[in-house]
């Protein structure tokens, strides 16, 4: 399938000048799709990032007459305001959400279009043993506001389990439980049905911990053997999109999520690219 490549960085300049003070690097680096602001300020802390050739420092000022050093690689400020990009991943289960896997495990990038001048930034992370919806973009901007707590964007998921939720314990699911690292509740809980000890609830939560879902249900001695994540936010995981399959989302959809979230849109050049859905070979 024809895969066409945005050819301009999606930085956005609308806020610094040429030689005036600037914008904050951390939120210039986001825009450019190079990563959430918080994974842009832990690399400035790893001493990842250079200005003008000297370390960069946590909300430095930047402008388009500064050079930048990311990773070992030359940052090129762009006046174009690119249209950012959003894609859609039916994740199976056996994939990693991580760049590099150690161990050789397969991961979810390697499935994903390449993307020039900037990077796919993972929504949220599903575990090894999740499948469901994934989404990328390569707006950090974005990312921030879809992930970060404060926004309590919903998440919503169907679970298989071993054994059956009392009334007593969905009640206490939705006033919240006690886990290691903090308190935990689910917003729904809904019996689905199932057959014999496999029972299917969907649930909804407002946060992303790791293996959350998981341990609310074990919390009750209770075996989670399936998860899937079909929701996060407004976007659904839609029923044509099979396991191992993405989808990059139509320009107008892009606007209306932009717009949704408070992002401005007026000022982005809308480059000439259609969706596209691709299939994985496995």
């Amino acid at each position: 399938m024809n895969e066409r490549k945005n050819k301009s960085k999606a930085t956005h300049v609308k806020e610094f000048s040429v030689g005036g003070e600037g914008t904050r690097i951390h939120k210039l680096l986001a825009h450019g799709g190079f990563g959430s602001r918080r994974k842009i300020e832990k690399a400035i802390v790893e001493k990842k990032i250079y200005v003008n050739n000297q370390l960069a420092e946590l909300g430095q000022l930047v402008n388009l007459k500064d050079k930048i050093i990311f990773n070992g690689k030359p940052v090129f400020l762009n006046k174009e305001t690119v249209l950012p990009r959003i894609l859609i991943y039916h994740k199976p289960e056996g994939e990693l959400v991580t760049q590099h896997d150690p161990d050789g495990r397969p991961t979810v990038y390697k499935n994903l279009p390449k993307i020039r001048q900037a990077k796919w930034i993972s929504i949220g992370r599903l575990d090894f043993n999740t499948s469901g919806l994934l989404i990328f973009t390569s707006s950090g901007e974005l990312a921030n506001k879809l992930m970060h707590p404060r926004f309590e964007v919903i998440r919503e998921y169907s679970v298989r389990i071993l054994g059956t939720l009392t009334d007593v314990q969905m009640d206490l699911l939705k006033q919240g439980i006690e886990l290691d690292d903090g308190q935990a509740k689910l917003d729904s809980v809904q019996y689905e049905g199932g057959e014999g000890a496999n029972k299917w609830y969907r649930v909804t939560i407002k946060e992303g911990r790791n293996r959350e879902v998981r341990r609310i249900f074990e919390y009750f001695n209770l075996t989670v053997s399936r998860l899937i994540r079909i929701r996060f936010g407004d976007i659904m995981l839609p029923s044509y999109l099979k396991r191992g399959m993405y989808e990059e989302l139509a320009q107008k959809h892009v606007i209306e999520i932009l717009k949704e979230h408070q992002i401005e849109t007026a000022n982005f050049k809308i480059p000439q690219i259609s969706n596209s859905r691709k299939k994985i070979n496995s």
